[in-house]
């Protein structure tokens, strides 16, 4: 136990932990309560997969620039400039919905404004919460925060899975502009000097960080290995992980469950991904051999998923696949940072949010619409079955990286020992890496904050 919570030793991060469960649970909330809304609305589910493609267009869009500006820039003012403007959306969704106003129309706007407020949010808040405690905590903050969002998904999506079915979406709406507080009172709390930047590079020309958009796309074409690991984080982030599509199509289809089983479903889930929190917190490094195992378990019982015959089994298989998709999540995120370089960290978490995004803005809409085309049964089925292919094809191109079995932490200390080999001088976070934290999501659904 002191290890695995050993990242609450320190003030700062026990403030902002406090507030991202606050923020966490009511964007779940609002999560489930716009997906029911479109769906009961219009009654199809790519109508619904659409509103996760609003959400995420704009971070794919402006990511790159998001990412430069988060290198560049001090964090704090941005993201109180950000939570203001995501607690504003809320508020007019929540009017909209109790006024009747501006029907499905109103919650694609609003949809599409908060994925701007997404890109821009997203590196920055990375690279701010990886400064408020020391590296070699970093992993197991990481940990913790994704314990938090799980944990503050759990009693979102169950509050709102009731609240949803008894008296509709507009106190959701509004619920999330409140837990917006929470954060904005954080960021005014934390206390700078306790803080823990970044090492910044020497002054020497060789390595002084380089800025700019291209400057981060030309440093990430670099790295084979952080590469491979997004591509196969969008093959699991497209058909793998946008259960808030298919659980809806199966509560709303096959396992006739309606709200209540949509908001149990998605419970259980958290659940799963709270286990799969402590699992990652208990670990001393996050390898790319985790990733696979993780990705390869949870596509396998995606498949069964398929075959569950009714709501409570269906259920069982979320609490396992709930657990992989935090492993996952947990690796990506340590690995992209820990294995790149500090003056490259805003730009490559632009990169990750890149990832998720195009995760949501394919796999969402593509879900919906083989749910309405095949079925939800056999839509579980066949993602299932190409994304245990593709974690199967991406351990064999990580292993020829090395040309030896894939090891822990192997493809880590091979990007490092390539940067270093790149810089005449010793690139300033080229210690030895130590145990990134929380970032939302960046599991390719709402609440990346």
């Amino acid at each position: 136990m002191r290890t695995t919570f050993i990242a609450l030793r320190e003030r700062n991060f026990r403030i902002w932990m406090g507030a991202d469960f606050v923020s966490v649970s009511g964007t779940w909330m609002q999560a489930l309560a716009i997906n029911w809304y479109v769906l009961q609305a219009t009654g199809s589910v790519s109508l619904m997969g659409l509103t996760v493609l609003m959400q995420t267009l704009p971070v794919l869009l402006l990511s790159s620039w998001a990412g430069a500006l988060a290198d560049r820039l001090p964090g704090r003012p941005l993201l109180v400039c950000t939570q203001l403007a995501h607690a504003a959306l809320a508020a007019v969704l929540a009017a909209a919905a109790w006024g009747h106003l501006g029907g499905i129309g109103m919650v694609y706007v609003i949809s599409a404004a908060g994925g701007v407020v997404n890109a821009i949010e997203s590196p920055v808040m990375g690279r701010f919460t990886s400064t408020i405690v020391d590296r070699s905590l970093l992993t197991n903050a990481l940990s913790l925060g994704s314990l938090v969002n799980s944990t503050g998904r759990i009693i979102g999506m169950t509050l709102g899975g009731t609240v949803a079915a008894l008296v509709g979406p507009a106190p959701l709406f509004a619920g999330n502009a409140i837990s917006f507080l929470g954060v904005l009172v954080a960021l005014l709390t934390l206390r700078p000097r306790y803080g823990h930047p970044q090492p910044a590079s020497t002054g020497d020309p060789a390595t002084a960080p380089a800025h700019g958009v291209r400057a981060g796309f030309r440093y990430l074409l670099r790295q084979p290995i952080i590469l491979i690991t997004l591509a196969l984080a969008v093959v699991l982030g497209s058909l793998g992980r946008n259960y808030q599509v298919t659980m809806a199509a199966m509560s709303n289809g096959p396992l006739h469950a309606g709200a209540p089983g949509y908001g149990l479903l998605s419970a259980f889930f958290a659940a799963g991904t709270a286990i799969g929190s402590l699992a990652a917190a208990r670990q001393r490094d996050l390898s790319y051999q985790t990733l696979i195992g993780a990705g390869l378990l949870s596509s396998v019982l995606q498949l069964f998923c398929g075959l569950a015959p009714g709501v409570w089994s269906f259920a069982a298989l979320m609490l396992p696949i709930g657990a992989g998709a935090v492993l996952i999540d947990t690796t990506v995120s340590a690995r992209v940072q820990l294995d790149t370089l500090t003056e490259m960290r805003g730009r490559m978490l632009a990169a990750m949010s890149v990832a998720s995004s195009l995760s949501g803005a394919l796999g969402a809409p593509l879900l919906g619409w083989l749910a309405e085309r095949a079925g939800p049964r056999e839509t579980l089925v066949l993602a299932g079955t190409i994304t245990a292919v593709a974690c199967l094809a991406a351990g064999m191109a990580l292993s020829a990286r090395h040309n030896r079995p894939l090891r822990p932490a192997a493809a880590g200390r091979i990007v490092l020992a390539a940067a270093r080999r790149r810089r005449p001088v010793r690139a300033a976070n080229a210690h030895p890496v130590g145990p990134r934290v929380l970032v939302h999501a960046a599991d390719g659904e709402p609440s990346a904050r």
